[in-house]
């Protein structure tokens, strides 16, 4: 070893996540990444969540915002996205990227935080290629509600009051085919176990049911950000959401947040390298998963976002009002979601969405 070692290079050692730490080579030091750019939801990524990453290695995050996953996967295949070191697959669309090889396997010794992730995330082989290598990892899960004005509505809303003429010009839906489609079919009657993989007719039945929606829509949302605005302002009163817009605005206006009883949409958000990456790069893309594992990050976005993370860690430390927020009071809810999964003709479902919003 050589001696004389720089705080500075100590932590270029650790941030290169060399497996001696500040034993390793002052080589290994000196290939500190400055940046690591993450391409994630506006959601996930507040500066509060990765400011103690940040300081611990030195390295800046730098957020690049998803407006669909379809967009995601469209720029990594397309190589538009070279400058993306880091990317938000979702858990059950993860075998479209990791079929196209556009994702790195993953070593899952490098991440000792994956220890306390919960056994329906540690076991599922939706992060699996056909010979069991592990390619993306678990790391964000909730559900997906409806998100409403109680100054609007005197009952709960459910799917059916998204198609509903009497609040015309009041309601959104998300710019997400898989989403979208399936709940068009769960208003046509399509039973929760079929919806994802509707046969042609049943697709057809819900495409109607979209055309026929889509003069009743304020917007197809595309950032929870904008979706969020248009509550404050009055211009939505219902939307098929992220839980943002009630959390953000039920101190200052009537909001509600609606379950509807067809089926909660669960959901999922995984961490994926893509497989162009720097050895260097990955090494701290690495530490950084763990680091989305880890009690920090589980803690920040349970107290700013309330959202749980895939991992146990800080579970038994919060109040049961706290566990309750994030869904983690009974860990049985999670058999009641709809995890949507993309089936293998997704395709026809994005021409379907394409014709819909071209309607």
């Amino acid at each position: 070893m050589q001696q004389g070692l720089t705080r500075r290079e100590i932590l270029a050692g650790f941030a290169a996540g060399t497996a001696a730490g500040i034993l390793g080579s002052t080589s290994a030091a000196r290939a500190a990444v400055s940046e690591l750019v993450w391409a994630t939801w506006e959601s996930n990524a507040h500066p509060e969540y990765v400011a103690a990453f940040e300081k611990e290695t030195g390295t800046r995050i730098k957020l690049s915002f998803l407006s669909s996953e379809d967009a995601q996967f469209a720029a990594l295949k397309t190589g538009s996205a070279a400058d993306w070191d880091m990317i938000n697959p979702s858990l059950n669309g993860s075998w479209r990227y990791i079929k196209a090889g556009l994702l790195k396997e993953i070593d899952i010794s490098k991440l000792p935080n994956a220890a306390h992730m919960y056994d329906v995330f540690k076991t599922t082989p939706k992060v699996l290629d056909d010979s069991g290598k592990l390619f993306a990892v678990p790391y964000l899960w909730g559900l997906n509600p409806l998100v409403y004005r109680t100054d609007t509505f005197d009952h709960e809303p459910d799917y059916t009051t998204l198609f509903d003429p009497k609040y015309s010009g009041q309601l959104a839906m998300r710019d997400y085919a898989l989403e979208s489609i399936a709940i068009a079919g769960l208003v046509a009657g399509v039973p929760r176990d079929r919806v994802f993989v509707m046969d042609a007719k049943e697709l057809a039945e819900a495409k109607k049911l979209l055309v026929a929606q889509k003069p009743l829509l304020r917007t197809y949302w595309q950032t929870i950000g904008d979706l969020t605005n248009l509550f404050a302002t009055g211009e939505v009163s219902c939307a098929f959401s992220w839980r943002v817009p009630y959390d953000e605005l039920k101190a200052k206006l009537p909001m509600g947040m609606a379950k509807p009883k067809a089926g909660i949409m669960g959901w999922c958000d995984c961490f994926g390298i893509p497989a162009s990456l720097s050895p260097e790069k990955t090494e701290l893309a690495l530490k950084f998963a763990d680091y989305l594992l880890g009690a920090q990050y589980a803690t920040e976005i349970a107290r700013i976002g309330n959202y749980a993370t895939t991992s146990s860690i800080i579970r038994d430390d919060l109040s049961k009002e706290q566990q309750a927020a994030i869904f983690v009071d009974d860990m049985e809810v999670m058999k009641s979601f709809m995890w949507p999964v993309a089936p293998d003709n997704y395709s026809d479902w994005l021409k379907i969405w394409n014709e819909v919003k071209a309607s």
